[in-house]
């Protein structure tokens, strides 16, 4: 595998006059080169066990972008913004989403290293932008994961008191006003912890046993409700536009603020909009490039899992949403549980009981590989100097980054318990499409950079699929509120001052830059 790209690059005809270059560059914008990043792999005490085949990846995006999202947000989105077209949404989103993934197939396949989105603006735009979108997964990933451990947490109570079993309100998270500590969320996190430090094959297989009863779940709501829709309820499919008045403040859509935009539900316009809030179900797919290092062939098998994962589940998403408007008329679909109260109404509580238990299942393997991307970003950054050394360290024994995995464990176990569910979750939507528009952009410059690299996948229409992957996630980010935009801004001020005080002096490639042997 490796040795395709060393000797690509050390050869005197082609990687010996293009490695130096991009390397050489000095200051905020050097770059670490695709040789480096390789080299830097097969350190003993820094090098990932190979395990991944294509179909765990596959399984690996499946399992993250399945989630509550398919059972809670194609109705709510269907009742609030786009009618039954709730399903062409979907179908936006997923092409959106398949712009970003072709950019990410060829970078993963190009750089199989570990970090993603980081380790690629690495190769292609510099240090500094890629600290900036290593910082930002890191909060993405971190907060999304706290996010799904307390709702799962939430569906599992549910479940609990169902069977009459019932915690105590202190332990049982942060509502209405009453403070506690979901003790529940926080052991979910910290016994996943422990399965991603023992190793990648044992996450995979547990990920695959999730996957299947959480898909298998989901097929069986397709094919019941699929007998109680009414074509009727389809009518009209896209329901008239009504304009709607939008936030006040900081709580209004960026678009709104700068450009006097005023958002509408329903019509066409209802349809784009929801696309950019249904997008936050697709979210995930991207961490299948993080595990590229420790994939058996990642040039053909990451690729594969990345287009794949994506491709099943806009299906999904699409039959799920085109059954609950099938089964219920969408301005009488519920907001909460919309999927499960639409079988109730038809007379079946069976389902609607299935349907808690799919989503609290599928939220487990969601919440792994989302600590899984997390703590490979994190190992990556601190391969590279940008963080403490000690995270890069590999276990002797199982082969991974255990000491990144275990302190972000527990720092997201302790935010999972003592965090609520409310509008910080549009931070991870920001963070990601922040991901894609770098990646995107990456695309293009390291083609004309280093045209000589191979490339088993290849992004097609290059530079126009990159632009629209960069404008359509743009779009999308200018109709998320301002107030996210704040926040994300403030976490990336944070990142600033980290880089200047820690992570510029101690890069190993300031070391290389000086001529000086690496600190790692």
């Amino acid at each position: 595998m490796s040795s395709t790209h060393r000797g690509t690059g050390s050869g005197p005809e082609r990687g010996g006059g293009t490695d130096p270059a991009p390397g050489r560059r000095g200051g905020l914008l050097r770059t670490k080169t695709v040789e480096e990043s390789i080299r830097d792999t097969e350190e003993p005490e820094h090098a990932l066990r190979k395990s991944l085949s294509a179909l765990d990846l596959t399984v690996f995006g499946v399992g993250v972008v399945i989630g509550t999202g398919i059972f809670v947000l194609t109705g709510k989105i269907a009742k609030e913004t786009a009618g039954p077209a709730v399903a062409l949404s979907f179908v936006v989103a997923g092409l959106v989403c398949a712009l970003a993934a072709l950019c990410y197939a060829e970078f993963a396949s190009t750089v199989p290293v570990a970090g993603s989105a980081y380790t690629f603006s690495y190769a292609s735009l510099g240090e500094l932008p890629a600290w900036i979108i290593g910082w930002d997964l890191v909060l993405e990933l971190a907060l999304g994961c706290a996010v799904v451990a307390v709702g799962w947490s939430g569906y599992v109570r549910s479940l609990l008191d169902t069977a009459g079993v019932h915690l105590p309100q202190g332990l049982s998270g942060t509502h209405e006003g009453t403070f506690g500590f979901d003790l529940l969320a926080c052991v979910l996190v910290l016994a996943l912890t422990a399965i991603l430090v023992v190793g990648m094959k044992l996450s995979s297989r547990v990920t695959s046993v999730i996957v299947g009863i959480k898909v298998t779940v989901v097929l069986l709501v397709i094919i019941a409700g699929a007998f109680f829709v009414t074509g009727a309820n389809y009518e009209p499919f896209i329901p008239p536009s009504r304009a709607t008045e939008g936030g006040d403040g900081l709580a209004a859509p960026l678009s709104q603020l700068v450009f006097g935009f005023t958002p509408a539900d329903f019509g066409v316009m209802g349809v784009f909009a929801a696309a950019a809030v249904v997008f936050f179900a697709f979210i995930g797919f991207d961490i299948v490039a993080t595990a590229a290092e420790e994939t058996r062939l990642p040039q053909r098998d990451v690729p594969r899992g990345i287009l794949g994962s994506l491709a099943i589940c806009t299906v999904l998403y699409v039959a799920v949403s085109i059954v609950v408007t099938g089964m219920q008329k969408y301005s009488e679909l519920s907001t909460d549980a919309p999927l499960a109260d639409a079988f109730k109404a038809v007379g079946h509580p069976f389902w609607a009981g299935l349907i808690s238990f799919g989503a609290a299942v599928g939220l487990t393997s969601v919440c792994m590989i989302l600590l899984l991307g997390q703590s490979r970003v994190f190992f990556a950054m601190s391969r590279d100097g940008l963080l403490p050394k000690l995270f890069s360290q590999v276990h002797p024994r199982f082969g991974t980054p255990y000491r990144s995995t275990v302190a972000l464990g527990v720092v997201v176990a302790v935010v999972a318990g003592f965090t609520s569910i409310d509008e910080l979750a549009e931070l991870v939507n920001i963070g990601t499409l922040f991901a894609f528009v770098v990646v995107a952009l990456g695309v293009v410059i390291l083609r004309r950079s280093r045209p000589d690299l191979p490339r088993s996948f290849r992004t097609p229409l290059v530079p126009f699929v990159p632009a629209l992957s960069v404008l359509a996630s743009l779009w999308l980010m200018l109709n998320l509120p301002a107030e996210t935009w704040l926040r994300f801004a403030v976490w990336m001020l944070l990142g600033f001052v980290v880089y200047f005080a820690y992570g510029r002096g101690h890069s190993r490639m300031n070391s290389r830059t000086n001529g000086r042997t690496g600190r790692g």
